[in-house]
């Protein structure tokens, strides 16, 4: 499993955007969720026992810091190309007003894990997973047409690194 945080630390800086102290209890989770997610049926009770938590008080600290923006996502990650997927990366031009309209239509498609702007000419940049280079670059046209927008660059996947970024707190 992977945990995506934005941010482990309390920095004066940053106090302006009411980023949360992290006490020891939650740092002890963080650490441990990060790099050891049980695979059972009840998961947070296993991690609650080896913290010496309840489990009701792990899911009630992981609720506050998925609410407080300090843990973004938990879930597995998976090898598209392991199970038969191709991906790709896509860089489109949208203009400033069809932003919205234009994230909207994207996230609407299964196979798009996440997307994200960019200060750039090609301003909206996603991520896409599907059974075929062909079903991409069909969803990717029905894309432009939705969206009315003309310039949506596919850059496939042809090599696959992958890393782990584990954060100890």
């Amino acid at each position: 499993m992977v945990l995506q945080s934005l941010c482990f630390f309390k920095d004066p800086e940053l106090e302006q955007f009411n980023m949360p102290a992290i006490d020891e209890i939650n740092k002890k989770i963080l650490n441990l969720i990060q790099t050891n997610f049980p695979i059972h049926p009840r998961p947070f009770k296993v991690l609650a026992d080896r913290l010496e938590l309840s489990e009701n008080e792990l899911i009630t600290r992981i609720r506050q810091m998925k609410k407080d923006m300090v843990i973004r996502r938990i879930g597995g990650n998976f090898s598209p190309d392991r199970l038969g997927y191709v991906s790709t990366l896509c860089a489109a031009q949208v203009p400033e007003n069809k932003i919205d309209l234009f994230t909207d239509i994207v996230n609407s498609y299964p196979g798009v894990t996440h997307n994200y702007r960019r200060d750039h000419r090609f301003n909206i940049w996603f991520t896409f997973i599907a059974p075929s280079r062909q079903i991409i670059e069909n969803s990717l046209d029905q894309i432009r047409k939705k969206a009315g927008v003309q310039k949506i660059l596919n850059l496939p996947a042809t090599r696959v690194f992958k890393i782990s970024a584990n954060f100890r707190l």
